[in-house]
């Protein structure tokens, strides 16, 4: 008998084929976002035309944001220059920019720049979640000073920034772009993703490395991420962070970068669009070749160097009266483009990204042998009105357990986040609770998007 893998009561998305034994009739598919309202418009002094490499994350009841500001002047052909902007919010959705008093600008403090100096071309700042982490460094940031390597920044309150060492702790790389650090509670490490050049057929890519430290300071020798069944791209960011309903799942959302192409006569060529990958163990990635958000219906989305994807995944209230939460992401628009940037907020719903999707002909989907933990299944699905979702569970031979064959199964359509499996005879589990398993979805003009036991 194949082993079981032990899925206790944590949730899995359909994101890759890491639980499916076969798939017939239905496959795996990428679901894009909706584009929302412009959450922030860098028309400041401090900020401009170039502010890019946001960052936004939640922070207890409030939401930060971080982001570049400058501003290119197109008679000069020059930057004017480079601080790290700071934005909050209560909701997700509206947002401000308070006057910290921290940094000078042109004579005055009255602005919203929490850091200026060394590493302020791509800072990209998190909140520490080690619990060894000293008060003074709940806040961590990693930002480079050209191509010497990545700078440690520590904070105690988010906005009032040091040096950790005056040395860089990451030195392999070519940095121009946005590099981040986080602290992984799975693996008990800080893990970093941050800009290299790969060779490829005589020609450089960009591309990413990744690398490990117990303490922020010393790092592991990086390695290249690997891809499964796509070509190497430019790939301009990364943008992984552990996904926050299922952190030992890994999500990207790099801007993909088309250097050959262009639809406006720029001094710089290249249109992009943000992509989508997962990872299980933080260097081997599922990268879709379909954009995840394409340049769309406004033109100066597709003036190169916009379309990046802020770093980050928050939970926001739906605009929609009695519907469940939503996620948001934010990425950047009018690059280059005028006096001002933008970052537009779009919405997915809970762990939306990808689904298993059959037509109303139908389609199956097995899964490998499994254990769990728990007295429920719950799933997050949707039907149409004439669609469906049953649930069989089954013995490693593929035998139907009794009690719980499709036959059995309760007839499920509708639309939830986590919707309750249930049989003729109930929805109990807790007799097949750490026995292997096999669960078999059957569906009809559905899409399930992830399912958890508990």
């Amino acid at each position: 008998m194949p082993e079981s893998i032990d899925i206790g009561t944590r949730r899995e998305l359909l994101i890759d084929d890491y639980l499916i034994d076969k798939i017939v009739g239905a496959r795996l598919v990428l679901h894009k976002p909706v584009a929302r309202e412009v959450a922030i418009v860098c028309d400041a002094p401090w900020e401009g035309n170039t502010c890019c490499y946001p960052t936004v994350f939640r922070d207890g009841d409030l939401y930060r944001m971080y982001y570049r500001g400058s501003h290119f002047d197109e008679n000069t052909e020059k930057m004017s220059h480079q601080v790290v902007c700071y934005a909050e919010s209560r909701d997700g959705l509206s947002w401000t920019k308070p006057d910290l008093g921290i940094v000078e600008f042109e004579g005055s403090k009255q602005n919203s720049i929490v850091w200026d100096g060394l590493g302020s071309h791509n800072f990209a700042p998190f909140k520490d979640t080690n619990p060894d982490c000293k008060p003074s460094e709940q806040y961590k940031a990693i930002a480079s000073k050209g191509d010497e390597g990545l700078y440690a920044f520590k904070s105690a309150d988010a906005v009032d920034w040091s040096l950790m060492s005056d040395k860089p702790v990451i030195t392999e790389g070519k940095f121009d772009s946005q590099n981040l650090a986080f602290w992984d509670p799975l693996r008990g490490l800080y893990v970093d993703f941050h800009r290299h050049f790969a060779d490829e057929e005589g020609a450089r890519v960009r591309d990413i490395m990744t690398c490990t430290s117990s303490d922020f300071l010393n790092w592991t020798e990086p390695e290249w991420l690997k891809y499964t069944g796509v070509p190497r791209e430019h790939l301009y960011t990364n943008q992984v962070t552990p996904y926050h309903r299922a952190p030992h799942i890994y999500m990207g959302f790099p801007k993909r970068f088309v250097p050959t192409r262009s639809m406006v006569d720029h001094r710089h060529a290249g249109v992009s669009d943000g992509v989508f990958m997962t990872s299980r163990d933080g260097v081997t990635f599922r990268r879709w070749g379909e954009a995840f958000i394409r340049p769309g219906l406004q033109p100066e989305r597709w003036v190169n160097r916009n379309n990046m994807t802020a770093w980050g995944i928050v939970e926001t209230e739906s605009g929609v009266p009695g519907t469940p939460p939503e996620l948001s992401i934010y990425s950047t628009e009018s690059y280059y483009r005028g006096e001002a940037c933008r970052l537009r907020r779009f919405t997915i719903r809970l762990d939306g990204f990808t689904s298993a999707q059959a037509p109303l002909g139908g389609g199956e989907v097995l899964t490998k042998l499994v254990r769990f933990e728990g007295t429920r299944l719950y799933l997050n699905m949707s039907t149409s009105a004439a669609g469906s979702l049953r649930v069989e569970l089954q013995e490693a031979d593929g035998a139907p357990i009794e009690g719980f064959s499709l036959a059995e199964s309760e007839d499920i359509f509708g639309d939830e986040i986590e919707r309750v499996a249930t049989w003729k005879d109930g929805a109990d589990l807790s007799a097949l609770a750490g026995r292997p398993v096999r669960l078999r979805f059957v569906l009809r003009d559905a899409d399930l998007f992830a399912f958890r036991f508990g």
